[in-house]
């Protein structure tokens, strides 16, 4: 049996996110995923989160339905994969504070706006998901991200490229592709993608999206074939 995926999409049209998330649909059909693509306000209920391999949020701003932040949480936790790119997925739901603590990042500024011109370097040897890959230029918005400490960074862009009021600081490398984890669960975010486009003009950063979703969605059938369960993460704490 192949493994599935839901893709949800919603939120601000500018980032175009019913192009990418049938983007993202294509690449994991094309790896013999059974994909779904529902809108956000249709995201399913916690029994149909647990059956995914993975989840890929494409949607920008706005609010999850009631609870579905929290059965979001809940199947990855458990083991089930998360992956998205750009603003649909760390500048989603700005209000919900667990969503970002998933996630690892939100997005607060991208000085110089859309157009911006830069560099994506490769963390090498940070990672088998970025082996064989290299340096990239990009032409789009450049993020600026508040982030988690705990990220595993693969990649990363140097600040300042546009002058404004953040360059009287150091300059500093900021994340453009993570990975971290949550649970069982395995979390891939990369920060380009402001318009579909980017995935054609920079090939780079389309492959960087084929190997995070196929990594992320390894997460459970890893947990799986370890004994693995997510009780040790609880055992402790009550998280809601």
């Amino acid at each position: 049996m192949g493994k599935r995926a839901l893709v949800f999409w919603g939120g601000w049209d500018g980032h175009e996110p019913q192009k990418v998330s049938d983007r993202f649909a294509e690449i994991l059909r094309n790896e013999n995923f059974d994909v779904e693509i529902v809108q956000t306000e249709a995201v399913p209920e916690l029994d149909v989160l647990r059956q995914m391999d993975l989840i890929v949020s494409c949607s920008t701003g706005g609010n999850l339905p009631e609870g579905a932040s929290k059965n979001i949480a809940t199947a990855v936790g458990e083991g089930v994969g998360l992956a998205g790119c750009h603003g649909g997925m760390c500048d989603a739901f700005r209000i919900d504070t667990e969503w970002q603590f998933l996630t690892g990042g939100q997005w607060v500024s991208h000085p110089g706006g859309d157009g911006v011109e830069y560099t994506v370097s490769i963390c090498h040897g940070s990672s088998p998901l970025v082996e064989g890959l290299t340096d990239f230029p990009v032409k789009s918005e450049h993020y600026y991200l508040h982030v988690d400490p705990a990220i595993e960074v693969l990649a990363t862009t140097r600040f300042p490229n546009i002058t404004y009021y953040h360059a009287s600081n150091k300059p500093i490398d900021m994340p453009v592709v993570w990975t971290k984890y949550w649970g069982l669960g395995r979390v891939y975010y990369c920060s380009l993608g402001h318009h579909d486009d980017v995935f054609e003009h920079a090939p780079t950063a389309r492959e960087l999206m084929r190997r995070g979703m196929l990594w992320a969605a390894g997460g459970k059938a890893f947990a799986a074939a370890n004994g693995l369960t997510v009780d040790r993460f609880l055992n402790n704490a009550k998280m809601y």
